[in-house]
């Protein structure tokens, strides 16, 4: 959806020396010297060659959660519809879009003008307009908000059409519900694929998810923040 955007800022990063790759985005040498060659050899039009779908190119938790890579035509189907990824190269992307390796996480202080600096203000409120034309397509206003907070920050709530639910997953570490970083992404996956493997139409179907031993409670619960606990022996 925004091709030309992400052009732009690919530009941007071409111009970056492998020392200011390093320091922008505390990387390796390895890693600063492998994405400063993929700025280099950026495709546009794209080389469908070094391209993979958005659902199945990212490696994270989150995505070691949703598992895609066994979904079904039909499953991927739906999740074209009905699931966004925010991206800090690429804004938001559709499930089943081509996109090329990158890195650019959406909180790197990245220079782009003079009264410009970072990704939130580049995108102002480009994301949050995709979102609600994707939420006015699937026509029920609402909104499952399971991005992390740095990437959410990218989204303006005041624009946003939609009730949006925020499901918080906690474990239970020295004595109290804590959320663990490490455990919580992959819970948003599993959720995730909760949701679109079950054509979950109604908010309220998500409090039974129960993905490896979370459970809604609703004492911690407040307003559309949904909180999801386990204790873990």
């Amino acid at each position: 959806m925004f091709q030309e955007e992400a052009d732009y800022l690919i530009g941007k990063l071409r111009k970056l020396s492998v020392r200011q790759i390093s320091k922008l985005m505390d990387l390796s040498k390895n890693l600063s010297e492998l994405n400063a060659e993929r700025y280099a050899n950026w495709n546009s039009p794209l080389n469908l060659q070094q391209t993979k779908q958005a659902v199945l190119a990212f490696k994270g938790e989150v995505y070691v959660g949703l598992e895609a890579e066994n979904y079904s035509r039909e499953d991927l189907a739906w999740t074209q519809q009905h699931l966004r990824i925010l991206s800090g190269l690429y804004g938001v992307l559709r499930p089943l879009d081509m996109i090329q390796p990158y890195r650019l996480e959406m909180g790197i202080p990245l220079k782009i003008t003079a009264k410009k600096t970072g990704l939130y203000q580049y995108w102002g409120n480009l994301v949050t307009e995709a979102l609600n034309d994707a939420i006015a397509a699937q026509g029920d206003e609402v909104l499952i908000n399971l991005a992390s907070q740095e990437y959410f920050k990218v989204v303006n709530p005041k624009v946003l059409k939609a009730r949006m639910v925020t499901p918080v997953f906690k474990d239970w570490k020295s004595g109290q519900y804590k959320v663990l970083s490490f455990f919580a992404k992959k819970a948003r996956g599993l959720m995730s694929s909760y949701i679109l493997l079950n054509r979950l139409e109604n908010p309220e179907d998500l409090k039974s998810f129960s993905g490896e031993g979370y459970a809604f409670n609703e004492e911690l619960s407040a307003g559309d923040e949904w909180v999801f606990t386990r204790r873990q022996e």
